[in-house]
């Protein structure tokens, strides 16, 4: 008994439909796989991990900062060896910041937040010190409008590096300046106390 014609026209395109699957397959294979992305807030994404020293360090978390409870200021990311504490986050370990904007900052004013959490959370005598250095890394802030991203990366033995956009700005040496300067979003008195938790208590 003959199949009907219907049934037969169905037949031979799922078998095109099968051979062509087969055919594109090996090519799919060959691609190379899509950046994939762990976190994302504000509908801004972060990798899940980056390269420090030449070694991977996995994003702890991300959060968003409200400036005055309000605005949207920008979304910050933080990347830490597994296995170190919060409260051994100012510590000499690798670390990475990201900043990314979701409003304008001019180069000059990030001193401007800044400043007044340097000086809760130093001496007199510690603020001397590493005064020279801070002025550097404010003398290298340029100008940031939404979508820009800033970066603190930390690697023990060379210093604490400022790019933006991936683009590296200069180098500040000393584990006490990245103690102090990262302590301005994750140290006693941060610039948001709701920022830190967030960041420190991992995903």
């Amino acid at each position: 008994m003959s199949q009907p014609p219907r049934i037969i026209s169905t037949l031979e395109t799922l078998c095109r439909r099968l051979v062509y699957a087969l055919c594109l397959l090996p090519t799919l294979l060959l691609l190379p796989p899509s950046p994939s992305h762990a976190l994302t807030v504000e509908n801004i994404p972060f990798a899940d991990s980056t390269i420090i020293g030449g070694k991977p360090v996995p994003l702890r978390n991300a959060a968003l900062l409200r400036y005055l409870k309000v605005i949207k200021a920008y979304v910050a990311a933080l990347y830490l060896p597994v296995g170190v504490k919060a409260e051994n986050v100012l510590s000499d370990v690798p670390k990475r910041l990201e900043l990314s904007y979701l409003v304008s900052i001019k180069g000059p004013d990030f001193d401007k937040g800044a400043a007044p959490v340097l000086q809760r959370n130093q001496t007199p005598a510690e603020r001397a010190k590493l005064q020279r250095r801070i002025d550097r890394i404010n003398a290298a802030y340029k100008d940031v409008t939404p979508g820009d991203r800033y970066s603190l990366t930390y690697l023990p033995g060379r210093g604490t590096e400022l790019a933006l956009n991936g683009t590296p700005l200069i180098v500040i040496e000393g584990a006490d300046f990245a103690a102090a300067y990262f302590g301005i979003w994750l140290g006693r008195e941060p610039i948001d106390e709701k920022l830190k938790r967030d960041l420190l208590k991992g995903r």
